[in-house]
């Protein structure tokens, strides 16, 4: 079962795109039949009422159904020049930031600029931008290019449309059937709406917008929305940078909001009159930017929240502390080896899967990842996800950069190991988007983008030297290490000067040995140090016996693989209270949480630690964005972050780059159940 749960998500990763899906309406004819419509736009009949649920219950007469096509198809039918704008290109303008500025192709672009087809973008150039309205030939569809100024950070500022420019309006003759009418309508996007403005308009969420609207992304001009029919008298677009739309967020009161944005309850009320009715969570109000006196709001004094710590270390709980809802651009660098797979055969794909380790941790992670997602959307944070295969290659990943655009990327998670990491981060470096490495435990190289999010061994065993520094006083503290471990033998006894010492010989040790050290007056703390399976199993069955006559507790400070042979046996760790550092702990079953039961509940099972570890590195960084708005931000308010089984507290590395100083000491219990010790 639990294969064929992977299977799906694998091919799930397959139809992951990095670019959006365009569409258009089909207005259903007498006689016409879901099979008859899949065939006349060449899609399966699944696809068509996945994007159409209630076709399934039977088609009516002028009812309107989503038909995916392709975006040079759609282009290519409804654009009509009518004007060219010039535009002097600025500093650090690219032909990607321009066609997203208007609202354009960067093919559009060069096609009115032939220059662009043999040279690069200049500074200080003069170009010419192409207006477009929709062609006659297709009254449905429409692309209009505008120029979109970006908002400031939180905020959802919207400038007026451009009056000269024609938007198409949905024909008399193409309503819905009279089972639609009064519960939805059609809504075209003009240029600069936004999800805010639109279902304030229409007494909606966003949420509810979303819902009706679920193959819709990002915002384009032309895209017809489904809507409700309460329509309100009100613009969904702010001609004023006095206000701005903001969506009601749990628990929060008509009084919070006048002390946030430091307005009378009247006058709030007067701006939204929908508030008489009461305040509702996820309500789209419009509220004001600045204060009586003129002051920017983000300037002054918020008495209505409390400001977070930036000069001392705390644990915060960041959903509580977000700010920026602006959509998210998030890119997942993980190796798939799709060129590997035959996408018509399941077959082959299990048989990749259960053969490829590293495969199967890209998807357990990669589950855990959207799981996070969703999460984050359910805090009002909508993320604009890019997945990229990287072949396990470095080659392969600085070619996926090179071809695309990452300028406006808030974060890379991944790749998953050290060489692939390294060279995202390298190639992304001139643009500064931070690189969060998931998974490699080895020290990476200094570049000032590059985020190790796996603390490394190095530092798990400094961690546990530090704790037993804290808590020894009073232990009889004994080291047991062999020849190989000779090197944190040495550290330890620099920290734990009135340690005793033993060294095993032939890998093996007694328990006359360990009796000569032992004091019965006080607990022993004993540190073992070895990667022998004959040394590790005498060592701990010797002192699991003698546990019983004497308070021992078994400590390591680095729990290798041998810890986990057949000659190591857990009910004798148990018996000791072994202590060792990890960078993750254990979820505990017997506690309730919401993503496990969620993930139980969506893929009938409880998830490993590469799944929890990819929800809980994906919903960090989401939140760090949302709360502070860069990963470096966060970083400087020195907080620490903690989710289902791992924690963060990223440090500026001394040479550049950033590692995560977060580690637990864990302890195993008689029961062999898993705690973080006291």
């Amino acid at each position: 079962m639990r294969f064929v749960i992977i299977i799906c998500l694998f091919f799930q990763v397959l139809a992951t795109s990095a670019f959006g899906q365009a569409y258009q309406y089909h207005t259903v004819a007498a006689g016409e039949t879901v099979y008859s419509i899949s065939n006349k736009y060449d899609i399966s009949q699944e696809t068509l009422l996945k994007l159409n649920p209630e076709a399934k219950e039977g088609l009516q007469v002028n009812a309107k159904l989503v038909i995916p096509m392709s975006l040079e198809k759609s282009e290519a039918s409804v654009k009509k020049v009518v004007s060219l704008n010039s535009h002097k290109v600025q500093k650090k303008e690219t032909l990607y930031s321009l066609s997203k500025q208007y609202g354009i192709s960067v093919d559009d672009i060069k096609k009115y600029n032939k220059q662009l087809y043999s040279k690069e973008l200049q500074n200080g150039e003069t170009i010419q931008i192409p207006v477009f309205v929709i062609d006659e030939s297709a009254p449905e569809k429409v692309i209009i290019a505008e120029k979109k100024e970006r908002p400031a950070p939180g905020k959802v500022i919207i400038e007026e449309r451009n009056p000269n420019v024609t938007i198409s309006k949905p024909s008399s003759s193409s309503s819905s059937s009279s089972s639609q009418e009064g519960r939805t309508r059609e809504h075209i996007i003009i240029p600069k709406e936004t999800k805010y403005g639109i279902a304030r308009k229409y007494g909606m969420t966003v949420k509810e917008l979303e819902a009706l609207n679920p193959t819709v992304g990002v915002l384009q001009p032309g895209i017809m929305l489904k809507v409700g029919t309460n329509v309100l008298d009100q613009p969904v677009i702010i001609t004023d940078d006095a206000f701005e739309f903001y969506e009601v967020q749990p628990q929060e009161t008509l009084y919070s909001l006048t002390r946030r944005f430091q307005i009378a309850e009247d006058s709030l009320v007067a701006l939204n009159p929908a508030l008489k009715d009461g305040l509702k969570w996820g309500m789209i109000l419009k509220v004001p930017t600045k204060d009586s006196k003129g002051n920017k709001l983000e300037d002054v004094v918020d008495l209505g929240e409390t400001p977070m710590p930036t000069s001392e270390l705390s644990k915060m709980d960041l959903s509580k502390n977000l700010k920026n809802f602006d959509t998210k651009n998030l890119v997942l660098m993980l190796p798939y080896n799709l060129s590997k797979i035959n996408r018509d055969s399941i077959s082959n794909a299990k048989e990749l899967i259960q053969k490829d380790r590293v495969l199967r941790i890209s998807l357990d992670f990669y589950s855990g990842a959207i799981m996070a997602i969703d999460r984050a959307k359910e805090l009002g944070i909508s993320t604009n996800l890019r997945v990229y295969d990287t072949q396990n290659n470095s080659g392969k990943v600085s070619q996926t950069i090179a071809s695309n655009d990452f300028s406006n990327v808030d974060a890379v998670i991944g790749p998953l190991l050290q060489a692939t990491s390294e060279e995202a981060a390298s190639s992304l470096m001139s643009l500064k988007v931070p690189v969060i490495s998931p998974m490699t435990n080895r020290e990476l190289k200094p570049l000032p983008n590059l985020y190790q999010s796996r603390p490394s061994d190095e530092m798990l065993r400094e961690a546990m030297i530090v704790y037993l520094q804290k808590n020894s006083q009073g232990k009889n503290v004994i080291i047991i290490a062999d020849a190989s471990s000779s090197a944190i033998k040495s550290k330890l006894t620099t920290a734990l000067p009135s340690a005793r010492i033993i060294n095993p010989q032939a890998n093996n040790i007694t328990e006359s040995t360990i009796a000569s050290v032992l004091d019965k007056s006080r607990e022993n703390w004993v540190i073992l140090e070895s990667e022998s399976i004959g040394l590790l199993g005498s060592a701990t069955s010797a002192l699991n016996r003698m546990a019983r006559n004497n308070r021992i507790t078994l400590f390591t400070t680095y729990k290798n693989s041998t810890f986990e042979s057949d000659a190591v046996i857990n009910e004798h760790l148990g018996e000791l209270k072994f202590h060792f550092p990890s960078e993750y702990k254990e979820f505990d079953e017997s506690v309730t949480d919401s993503f496990i039961e969620a993930y139980k509940a969506k893929y009938g099972y409880i998830p490993n630690k590469y799944t929890v570890r990819g929800y809980d590195l994906t919903l960090d960084i989401l939140l760090r964005l949302a709360a502070m708005g860069t990963i470096e931000e966060s970083v400087n308010a020195n907080i620490i972050t903690e989710y289902v089984e791992n924690k963060f507290l990223y440090k500026p590395k001394a040479n550049g780059g950033f590692y995560n100083d977060a580690i637990y000491i864990m302890q195993l219990n008689k029961d062999l159940t898993l705690s973080v010790a006291k």
